[in-house]
């Protein structure tokens, strides 16, 4: 690190090599908090946990069991060692409680008054956090592996949701029915993420291998559908031609900018796209047979500068003009 400081201050290095250098540092670091515990509820693995982004004190958890637990993560004694305890579950006495393993649970972006959690009990409930009821359920015909609210909507109020049907289902919370299905996949939907950037852009994952986004606008199919080759087919076999891994695609996840996607598959590989155009950065991740840490740091950079209603952006030093994340709205209506 000295010599990332010294060449600093002489003039040699770029300022974001010390910032990389130092973000990679502090990752690698990373260990358990030997002075915080969480209570343990659950009598089986912990699935999924989520901690709302209103305060950050609160979080949820979904078991194997079935079982939803509540924390409060703030530290009321003072003390350095203390455990983080529950304050309300839904248990098996409960007669709201799922039957079979809760997959995803997730707060409403906007307030902790309400949370969204599905099941393989082929159920999605919407509950009400003063009173740990569903204030509304949806059956599904096969099993719920995931589900996703927009952080950054304003103009719907959609739920993606991924079952062991190839379908994307579309639920809306004001009507409190399914609206719509996109089609494409051909494999049970294992993730789907908004866009944290483009509140209509969505993003799936299938057992098919293949990553497609979407613009939930349309009528039409998938914007674009992520290819590891770049559409290169020399490199790729016939069965391999635009799919993202060589297996399940069972992971997203968006950059907080929302300019790139990162994927997991189960080759053993991440993969980092650019969101707007569908290429393959090829910034390749590979945990290998002998890893037992993967640590992602992406790039650290100086946000864009943005003109309201622009669609060209840099991103990476490249200019990237897409018409598809044009807001085709004429009307400011809801």
């Amino acid at each position: 690190m000295l010599n990332f400081l010294t060449a600093r201050q002489t003039g040699l290095d770029d300022p974001l090599r010390l910032r990389r250098a130092e973000s990679t540092r502090r990752v690698l670091n990373l260990e358990l908090n030997h002075d915080r515990d969480v209570d343990r509820i659950h009598g089986n693995g912990i699935n999924t946990i989520d901690i709302e982004v209103i305060e950050g004190r609160y979080m949820l958890s979904g078991g194997a069991d079935g079982v939803i637990v509540i924390y409060d993560l703030e530290n009321n004694t003072r003390k350095p060692q203390y455990t983080c305890k529950a304050i309300c579950t839904i248990g098996r006495s409960s007669r709201y409680v799922h039957r079979f393993s809760v997959e995803t649970v997730q707060w409403y972006p906007l307030d902790t008054g309400m949370f969204v959690s599905s099941s393989f009990d082929k159920t999605m409930k919407v509950w009400d956090t003063e009173t740990l009821k569903p204030a509304e359920v949806f059956q599904f015909e096969g099993n719920v592996y995931c589900h996703h609210m927009s952080p950054v909507a304003r103009k719907h109020s959609l739920i993606a949701v991924g079952t062991k049907d190839p379908k994307i289902q579309l639920c809306d919370l004001k009507s409190g029915s399914r609206i719509h299905v996109l089609q494409g996949h051909r494999g049970e939907i294992l993730s789907v993420k908004w866009s944290p950037r483009y509140e209509h852009i969505l993003a799936t994952a299938s057992s098919d291998s293949r990553v497609r986004v979407w613009d939930v606008r349309r009528a039409s199919g998938s914007l674009f559908t992520l290819d590891q080759h770049n559409g290169d087919k020399s490199k790729a076999s016939s069965e391999a031609v635009n799919t993202a891994h060589n297996g399940r695609v069972n992971g997203l996840c968006f950059t907080a900018d929302g300019l790139y996607l990162l994927t997991a598959g189960t080759d053993d590989r991440m993969r980092l796209w650019n969101s707007a155009t569908g290429e393959n950065t090829l910034e390749l991740y590979s945990g290998g047979k002998d890893c037992n840490i993967l640590a992602w740091v992406p790039v650290l950079r100086p946000p864009d500068a943005e003109d309201e209603g622009a669609t060209a952006k840099k991103v990476g030093g490249l200019s990237v003009v897409n018409p598809a994340f044009e807001d085709a709205w004429s009307s400011d209506e809801d």
